[in-house]
């Protein structure tokens, strides 16, 4: 399969690391250490280190054991006793514990700063890591008295602030099992995930800020409490009102009694089998009840060790920030960062308010070494003409990091002219399902324009055609053709497990199909395309909706868009385009035409729509993916109800233009 596009200097040669970055890099490190441990020679290239740790798979993760002194009990040896997936069964006589990686004894000073923190118009704060050590064993000593123990589940309503990860570090050191949404999550949308897991304790905030603006969250907090009859208390934390009362909840009480029913308690960790449940995330749940994705400790703990250390390259003193928010997997990503020596970032609020500097204000304010955000915050800056270093000290900001949804190559162009040239742009790709990226950052590999620089060690990730071949320099689908560590253990309450073999392995039996189109280009790097079923299929050639969003966001008059394509018997089928236009401006005949040219151009011939609407804004999740398959599911008959769970949009109501469409269709 092909697909046809200009690629706008696709490929061109951004930035090269420097002989000292490389040197200093802790891959240089490891894979010197692989090399005198394992008699091999990798000649200081990355993709032969790759291609090293998926063909020899149990030699790669034990090194990672070895390489960074995973503290266990039991024994190690047997690294893979059974490599089939689904069902890979990782270190089977091992037990450990997640959050003892996090504290265990360094060489640091307990007053150096473990995390900095900022939420919407607040001060920058800060949070020692003797501070964090006794709050979080303050607060697993509260949970343990309210009865929680191992395995019991304790979610959290939460902003991203200093309380979630205390609650988290707590929770996991006990053996219980962890899970979080974001306070802007509706209701419904909460229940739909948090009742599937039946806790037992939840942790709340009374409301939160965004956007200039206060969202009182008592009355939600009540309706879930009400909804999920197992919680036997909810833990109130003052966000908005420092008075904010829990006597307004069945079952409330109080987060500083919590902690100070623990006050002087050690921290103690409680280690479980390698394949202790760690935490559940979600799927997006766009149509029906959202996948709870259960993983492990082990597995987590070795894939955030690989991820943050060798592919992200914390060093000591960075200071890592990924904008995110609690219902999003980066959170947890970005907790693993505390793995390494690195200090880490935490922001809450609206990243466009009052303006799209505030993030690069952040930036200047902590000293941050690593900027994380998302395609779309990059686009977003694009179009308000932002100047990031403009009146801004960014002197530390070695790196940016992007995922969500693949980076543009003028994205990756507005990166390095407008922050930096000396700048690690890596862009990534992966997902909520393996809570990783598997294609991304490498910190000894150069940046090519519009590319990822590589697959992630481990990551046996290839693109296949239709035939189930494997291909180069051609867009197939990503695929996974052996186990990671942190792949699912299994989705809650999918007890033959005929739900998690039909969500990866129903396409490719044995083999993990990810639902997105990839090409592997043949010096290593990776393009990613989009997902891979909602991909536009005209005249034979099929084309990532990335790719027509791309071009179509080059037009100054459009903000955002939406693309589908609804096949009609007898005919290519019927493709409408969906634009979000700049206020002021009219979709002209002028427009459209201007549209299907830049399609035309950038894309093919074959990619121009067939009709262009105005809409006044994308449907999207609440972890901002476009609604493409439900969009397309009801402009071609299935009702709203069953296309998509509204509860897990974040904003609903734009689903409305579609049905409205559709009955006039």
């Amino acid at each position: 399969m092909t697909i046809e596009s200009a690629e706008s200097k696709r490929g061109e040669l951004l930035w090269e690391p420097s002989a000292e970055a490389i040197e200093r890099s802790n891959m240089t490190r490891y894979m010197r250490w692989v090399e005198e441990r394992h008699g091999v020679e990798f000649g200081g290239d990355y993709h032969a280190l790759w291609q090293w740790s998926v063909d020899n798979l149990e030699d790669f993760w034990a090194s990672l054991v070895e390489y960074f002194e995973v503290v266990y009990d039991g024994d190690a040896s047997t690294v893979l006793a059974d490599a089939s997936m689904p069902g890979a069964k990782w270190f089977p006589n091992v037990s450990l514990n997640y959050a003892e990686h996090i504290f265990r004894a360094r060489e640091r000073d307990p007053n150096e700063v473990a995390v900095r923190h900022q939420a919407e118009g607040g001060e920058l704060g800060e949070i020692t890591w003797g501070e964090l050590e006794q709050r979080v064993a303050a607060f697993a000593a509260g949970l343990r008295k309210l009865g929680v123990g191992r395995g019991d589940r304790v979610v959290a309503y939460f902003p991203n602030s200093p309380g979630a990860l205390i609650g988290f570090l707590a929770a996991s050191s006990i053996g219980a099992i962890w899970s979080s949404c974001s306070p802007d999550f509706g209701v419904r949308s909460v229940v739909d995930r948090f009742a599937q897991i039946e806790p037992k304790v939840l942790i709340a905030v009374d409301g939160y800020s965004y956007g200039g603006k206060q969202f009182d969250r008592m009355d939600v907090v009540a309706e879930l409490e009400r909804s999920m009859p197992t919680l036997e208390h909810t833990v109130l934390a003052p966000y908005l009102d420092p008075d904010a009362d829990p006597g307004k909840l069945a079952k409330g009480i109080r987060w500083r009694e919590v902690e100070e029913s623990g006050a002087g308690a050690e921290l103690a960790f409680e280690r479980v089998p390698f394949d202790h449940p760690l935490w559940v995330l979600y799927s997006s749940g766009t149509t029906g009840l959202p996948k709870a994705i259960v993983q492990g400790h082990g597995g987590i703990l070795l894939e955030q060790l690989k991820k943050s250390f060798l592919h992200l390259d914390a060093q000591p003193g960075d200071r890592v920030f990924w904008f995110t928010t609690t219902g999003w997997m980066m959170w947890n990503f970005l907790v693993g960062v505390l793995l390494t020596d690195a200090s880490i970032i935490l922001y809450d609020g609206n990243p466009g308010y009052p303006d799209m500097s505030v993030l690069w204000q952040l930036a200047d304010e902590t000293g941050m070494t690593c900027f994380g955000t998302s395609a779309a915050y990059v686009s977003a800056c694009m179009k308000a003409e932002v100047e990031p270093g403009a009146g801004r000290d960014l002197s530390a900001l070695r790196a940016v990091g992007s995922t969500g949804s693949p980076l543009a190559p003028e994205g990756f162009q507005w990166i390095y002219d407008h922050v930096g040239a000396d700048t690690w742009l890596f862009s990534t790709s992966g997902g909520t399902d393996v809570c990783t990226a598997f294609v991304g950052g490498v910190p000894i590999l150069p940046v090519y324009r519009g590319e990822l620089q590589a697959r992630s060690l481990g990551a046996a990730i290839e693109a296949w055609d239709e035939d189930g071949k494997p291909v180069i320099d051609e867009v197939g689908e990503l695929v996974i053709t052996k186990p990671m560590p942190s792949m699912p253990l299994y989705l809650w309450g999918d007890e033959d497990g005929s739900r998690y073999r039909s969500s990866y392995f129903e396409m490719f039996p044995g083999t993990w199909r990810h639902g997105d189109w990839i090409e592997i280009t043949s010096r290593g790097t990776a393009v990613i395309y989009g997902r891979s079923d909602s991909t536009i299929n005209r005249g034979g050639i099929r084309m990532g909706t990335s790719e027509i969003y791309r071009a179509v966001s080059s037009v100054d008059e459009v903000i955002d868009a939406l693309v589908v394509d609804i096949p009609k018997p007898g005919t290519e089928g019927w493709m409408p385009l969906f634009v979000v236009l700049r206020e002021g401006a009219e979709l002209t005949d002028e427009l459209k035409k201007e549209i299907a040219k830049r399609i035309r151009e950038q894309c093919s011939p074959r990619h121009v729509p067939d009709e262009v609407y105005a809409i006044k804004e994308v449907p999207r999740t609440l972890s901002g993916k476009v609604l493409e398959v439900p969009v397309k599911r009801i402009l071609t008959g299935t009702p709203v109800e069953k296309a998509a769970s509204k509860d897990s949009l974040a904003n609903p109501a734009a689903l409305d233009y579609f049905v409205e469409l559709a009955q006039q269709l």
